[in-house]
């Protein structure tokens, strides 16, 4: 058995790391209603816990401090950034040992599919300034996003596998070694892999949060398949027959607890847009969900995530912005789990780590 365990994301914080939308990412055209929507979030999250928001001085700290943030609850870090999405280029903290882990993995942008020179540093940026508490340990050598695994804290990875069997991630890795690599580095000693399952429009090969998200007591939330037609809607009708045949690891199948899937979402090409609700972040009180101005799917979505999780403030956040950079607000957060990051104390950043 080992003794490296990736906390659930509903176990205890420090913080949640984010990326500050600027002029010199994809968010140029739009900038004014994305950085509303990331205020947004991160006024939801600083109710809560305390938040770091990254990104290069010269472009963000003004617009940040307009903001008018509490600032012993949300820290700025100058750090050069391509784009917004921390979820996948922020630190996978692990205990082991005893102690904490910072997992630096190498991020190349989906499978090399934008820039992410500046954005494959962040994390070890933050521990060069002294920002992480937790052991930096480099594993660059291996490409790893964190929205494309899920885990309930006790050994369980739910993933897929169109996106970690992606040839321009790993593709010098099969199978039975990346499984080994996860085991080994993650502690992940139950593995599942959907093989079905995928939104239009994403531009992440998959990315299981997306599509599904483990909960506790062995439930997992999953995007349905609606009565509507499309790729979309069969590749999940056909997920939902996986997660069906799916065990824990006792033995017992899966509490599956059906999302409504968001109605077509359509940017000014035509395209469609990968909306989801299972693209939430949860905390040890709180869920920030993305809703789409849809109120009969909202609700819904906020009410079938309050069965799950009872006793959390749920917290719905208009992400109609951010779905038109094909993500959603999951993906623009990374929880970092509680003792991993210097200068909190009490849930407050301390005065002399303040800078906003």
């Amino acid at each position: 058995m080992s003794d490296i365990r990736l906390p659930a994301e509903w176990e205890s914080h420090d913080c949640v790391l984010m990326a500050w939308p600027h002029e010199e990412t994809d968010w140029a055209y739009m900038l004014q209603e994305a950085r509303g929507c990331f205020a947004e979030i991160v006024r939801a999250i600083s109710g809560h816990e305390c938040v770091i928001l990254a990104g290069p001085g010269r472009l963000c700290r003004k617009s940040i401090e307009e903001c008018g943030f509490d600032p012993s609850r949300v820290r700025f870090e100058d750090i050069p950034t391509n784009d917004t999405w921390a979820r996948d280029f922020g630190p996978i903290t692990v205990e082991a040992g005893g102690s904490l882990r910072a997992l630096d993995f190498k991020f190349n942008a989906w499978g090399m599919k934008f820039a992410a020179d500046k954005d494959n540093l962040i994390t070890t940026r933050l521990a060069l300034n002294g920002r992480l508490n937790a052991e930096y340990v480099n594993r660059m050598g291996f490409v790893l996003e964190g929205g494309s695994i899920e885990t309930d804290g006790h050994g369980t990875l739910l993933t897929t596998a169109e996106c970690l069997l992606s040839p321009n991630r790993n593709g010098e890795m099969d199978e039975k070694e990346i499984r080994k690599y996860l085991a080994d580095n993650l502690g992940f000693n139950h593995q599942l892999w959907l093989r079905h399952g995928g939104m239009a429009g994403d531009d992440t090969d998959s990315h299981i949060d997306t599509l599904a998200r483990l909960a506790p007591h062995d439930t997992i939330l999953y995007t349905g398949a609606t009565d509507r037609e499309g790729h979309t809607v069969e590749s999940l009708a056909i997920m939902r027959e996986e997660l069906a045949d799916m065990r824990t690891r006792a033995g017992h199948p899966f509490n599956l607890i059906e999302l409504p899937l968001p109605s077509p979402i359509y940017d000014e090409n035509g395209m469609q847009l990968p909306a989801t609700y299972a693209n939430y972040l949860v905390s040890p009180d709180m869920i920030c969900l993305p809703i789409y101005g849809q109120p009969a799917n909202d609700l819904l979505a906020e009410q079938t995530l309050k069965i799950v999780y009872p006793d959390h403030e749920i917290i719905p956040v208009d992400c109609r912005a951010l779905i038109r950079q094909h993500g959603s607000l999951h993906c623009v957060t990374m929880q970092l789990p509680a003792g991993a990051v210097s200068g909190i104390k009490d849930n407050r950043w301390e005065e002399n780590s303040r800078n906003l």
